[in-house]
Parts: C-alpha cells; sequence; structure tokens
C-alpha cells in the first residue's frame, strides 16, 4: 500500500511539473514603460507599449494574437496633428525585429558603422529616429516574434489557411489595425504604412483593403526594398532588369574597368540603367534569333559593367542568374562569395567550384547580432516577460502566392485617395530585390502617369536593408520624415482632383 501511495505521489509531482512547464500564450495583455531618447539633438520623452491583441473571427471568437510594440511620443494632447506610423516586415514569416531596432525606433543595434556585428551585443539610442515627428507601432503577423496562433479547445485544430497567403494576411491584418487604431484613439490622426521586402507586398494590400473593408484612408506608404507586388516582368526584363545590380556589386569591391571604376556609383548607374532598357533589352528580345556579331557585342559590354568574364556571359546567353553571380564575382580574386541581400558581405564555401553559393553570407551575419539585441531589449528594457520563443523567421509555409493583385491595389487606393503618396527605398548592393527593379515596379505601377508625382524613389550605398549601414541609417530616416512631413495636406486642404 505504501508503494502505491509513493508512486501517485511521484506521479503527481511528475505531472505538475511537466504541466508547470507549458508556455503560457498571453492573449490580450500589456506593459508600459516610461522613455527617453535624443532625436537629432532634441530630448523626446517616450512610452513604449508592448502586448498582444487578439485577432477574432466573425463569430467573435480568438484565433490568434499578434505581439506589437507602441511608440508614443510624450506630452502630446492633440493626436488629430500626430502621425501614425504603422510597421511591418516581410519573409513572409518575419518577426518585425529588423526595423524595429535597426531602422526607425529609438533604440538601435550595437553595430559597426558598416553594419557588421559586434560584442558586447545591445542596442544603443537612435538619434536618427523618426520618433520625433510620427508615433510607430511594429506589428508581427502570426507565427512572427511572439505572435501565436490561438487553437481552440479539443481536437480541432485552426485553419491555417486563414492567415498564411497573400490575400488572408492583407485580410486579418486589417481587422487588427482597425482594433489597435480604436484601442489607442488613433483614428483622427494621419495614417501611414511601412513595409520591408515582403511587408512592401502587405503594406501595397493593406492599403486597398483599409479602404474597402475599414473605412480607413491613409497619408502614405513606405515600400523598403519592395517585392513586385504582384507587377509582372518576367522574361528578358527580369533578365536586363539584374545588370545595373551587377554593376554596383562590382563597383563596390572594385572590379571594373579602371575607368569605371573612378566613377562615382551614382553618376555611373544611369549610363547602365539607359543600356539595360535601351540595348540590352531588345538583344534578349531576339533570343537565339539575335545575329552571333551582336551578342558578342552584348556580351562584352555586359562583361564591362559586370565584374563576370564575356566568356561566361556567352556560356549563359546572356543570362547571368543571380546564384552565379554571387557565386563567380569573387571566385578569381578572393574565392569567396557575396551575399544576396546586401553584396557587401562575403563568404566561404567549401569549395569554389559550383554555381551557387553554400549559405547567405549576409542573414548569417544579421542573425549574429539581431537575435540577441531583441531578446534581450523586450525582455529587460520594454519589461515583456514570456518563456516563448521569439520567431526571427516562423513556421507560415506553405504560403498562398495567388491572385497578388497588390501593386494594382496600392495604385486603386492612391487613384480612391488623392491623399496617399507612395515612397520607395533600395540599397544597390541588394540582389535579392535590386534597386532597378523597384524602378521599374514604380514605373508600371500607374500606366497612365497621371500620379507620377506622388510616386519617389530613394537609393543608398548599402543592401536590403540599408540603414544597417551609419550614413544611410541617417540618410533613410531624413527621407522618411521628409516624406511625412510634405504628404500631410494643408489644414482645410480637400482631398479632391
Amino acid at each position: 500500500m505504501k508503494k502505491i501511495t509513493f508512486l501517485a505521489i511521484l506521479f503527481a509531482v511528475l505531472h505538475a511539473e511537466v504541466r508547470a512547464q507549458d508556455v503560457q500564450i498571453p492573449v490580450d495583455t500589456t506593459v508600459v514603460t516610461s522613455h527617453r531618447v535624443n532625436i537629432n539633438g532634441q530630448r523626446i520623452d517616450y512610452t513604449a507599449t508592448t502586448g498582444m491583441q487578439p485577432v477574432w473571427n466573425e463569430d467573435g471568437e480568438t484565433i490568434a494574437s499578434l505581439f506589437y510594440t507602441y511608440y508614443k511620443r510624450s506630452g502630446i494632447n492633440e493626436l488629430k496633428n500626430r502621425p501614425l506610423v504603422i510597421s511591418f516586415n516581410g519573409g513572409p514569416g518575419s518577426a518585425s525585429v529588423w526595423m524595429h531596432i535597426a531602422y526607425t525606433g529609438p533604440r538601435v543595434l550595437e553595430i559597426d558603422p558598416e553594419g557588421f556585428p559586434i560584442q558586447p551585443y545591445g542596442t544603443k539610442e537612435n538619434p536618427y529616429s523618426i520618433l520625433d515627428i510620427a508615433d510607430i507601432v511594429y506589428v508581427n503577423p502570426v507565427n512572427t516574434g511572439f505572435s501565436r496562433i490561438i487553437e481552440p479547445k479539443g481536437e480541432k485544430k485552426q485553419n491555417r489557411d486563414q492567415f498564411f497567403g497573400v490575400n488572408a494576411d492583407v485580410s486579418y491584418l486589417a481587422k487588427w489595425i482597425n482594433t489597435f487604431v480604436t484601442r489607442y484613439d488613433r483614428w483622427l490622426s494621419p495614417k501611414y504604412l511601412i513595409g520591408e521586402s515582403y511587408g512592401t507586398t502587405r503594406v501595397s494590400g493593406l492599403a486597398l483593403e483599409l479602404q474597402n473593408s475599414q473605412w480607413m484612408y491613409l497619408n502614405g506608404v513606405i515600400l523598403v526594398s519592395p517585392t513586385d507586388i504582384g507587377i509582372d516582368r518576367e522574361g528578358p526584363v527580369e533578365v536586363a532588369n539584374r545588370l545595373p545590380y551587377f554593376t554596383a556589386a562590382a563597383w563596390y569591391h572594385n572590379l571594373l574597368p579602371q575607368d569605371l571604376q573612378k566613377r562615382d556609383l551614382e553618376e555611373l548607374l544611369p549610363e547602365v540603367e539607359q543600356y539595360a532598357i535601351n540595348e540590352l533589352l531588345p538583344a534578349l528580345a531576339k533570343g537565339g534569333f539575335l545575329e552571333q556579331d551582336k551578342k558578342e557585342e552584348v556580351a562584352s559590354t555586359m562583361a564591362r559593367y559586370s565584374g563576370i568574364s564575356e566568356k561566361e556571359i556567352l556560356q549563359h546567353n546572356l543570362e547571368v542568374p543571380y546564384n552565379y553571380f554571387w557565386k563567380d564575382l569573387l571566385r578569381d580574386q578572393k574565392g569567396m562569395t557575396v551575399g544576396r541581400l546586401d553584396s557587401r558581405y562575403v563568404g566561404l564555401d567549401r569549395k569554389e567550384a559550383g554555381d551557387s553559393p553554400d549559405y547567405n553570407a549576409e542573414l548569417t551575419s544579421w542573425l549574429h547580432s539581431f537575435t540577441p539585441a531583441i531578446n534581450h531589449y523586450l525582455r529587460n528594457d520594454l519589461k515583456f516577460k514570456t518563456d516563448l520563443t521569439y520567431y526571427m523567421f516562423g513556421p507560415v509555409h506553405p504560403w498562398d502566392r495567388s491572385r497578388d493583385n497588390t501593386g494594382e491595389n496600392l495604385r486603386q487606393a492612391m487613384a480612391q485617395n488623392p491623399n496617399l503618396d507612395v515612397l520607395i527605398q533600395s540599397g544597390y548592393f541588394d540582389g535579392a530585390t535590386t534597386y532597378f527593379d523597384a524602378k521599374y515596379t514604380m514605373w508600371q505601377l500607374d500606366p497612365s502617369g497621371k500620379m507620377r508625382d506622388r510616386l519617389s524613389f530613394k537609393g543608398y550605398r548599402s543592401g536590403h536593408m540599408m540603414y544597417l549601414r551609419n550614413e544611410d541609417l541617417k540618410k533613410a530616416n531624413d527621407d522618411v520624415r521628409e516624406f511625412i512631413q510634405k504628404s500631410l495636406p494643408q489644414p482645410g486642404t480637400p482631398a479632391t482632383y
């Protein structure tokens, strides 16, 4: 009898210990802390609200909860004149960490001036943050950061299709934004969306979804390192568009002919852009029927502009893949690869031979510094205590990419709302969402040309996350600040054509 009692007690203790280790998902909670930061020489007092806000289905049942961080400048009484910037990163599946603690927020990573990781890890004041002129909320979609699906009781599971796809993502996030704006009394505030990488697909779709389903009108959309946002550029256009990026990366690594190398990058690139559009694109359109002497002439010019040999370009029939470029650019000089998202970074492969790098050199470097910094910052500085894993990249796949009309959605939102302007920001050394593709997207966004004065482009001498380079951190924030200030209509100005 004593043996049975002992086993029963032991089982109960072990069961209690297992239950005690269950990770709890906070569904609806907030933590508020007070801080200050010096921005452009001005002291800014602000509060930081970290929390979880639910996502509900049509029956009012909680189906997910999103983690967010909301920075609000203190001492501002008239919120109707205070812009609100709603910030998303991309992936899909990426947390909001990147722009949060490296770009627009009041704290940025401890990194070197070019963006490379240093220890000890952590964050420091961001003297260029846009918090002086706008409040900011960083949103983590489902299964990114601390955001999670909330499963119903019993064996039934939530339908993942309601979260993980181009249109599903936009639909539930628009509802979540409505709730956030209502809870924090921001309906009268000028509103801006900023998205990076896949986040540009997200915010382009949200611009129209917010208007049509939530009756919420924006003042601006900022596209950082944009995707194609559903705008077609397949075939010869896609191939020709690669060349200006090839030039930029080769220029950075000092691999262009000296007459080109000694020129300033931003003075050189327009020449290459014109060649890509006016000469390379028509040649590629002829395919195998391009005359051999013309094909050799094009290959020679491409080699001059790209750092890749004429022979290799001809072997690829003028269509040098990105993967091959990243593998080959430094193969003979250093036996190393260059990064995909930022070709300033170099990697070391198992062997020099091959046509694709073993890994993304830039991404491993970024995770090196971002991961410890965000985990420490949220839990220690902002006091959000949880045992949940902070998903830098979360489980969101398969992702439904069908019916991606987000570029057309953005165009229609602009057409319906004369107060809506768009800023595009790109790094010249980004090989994943290249700066010239971003320009092409801007050109194709409004075929009528009637809204071209409401579309603007800014380029930077860095990569996908241009703000990691200190010089561009200042410049890019200043560009966002100027965009917000210029896009605010004068009081009493009607939204009309």
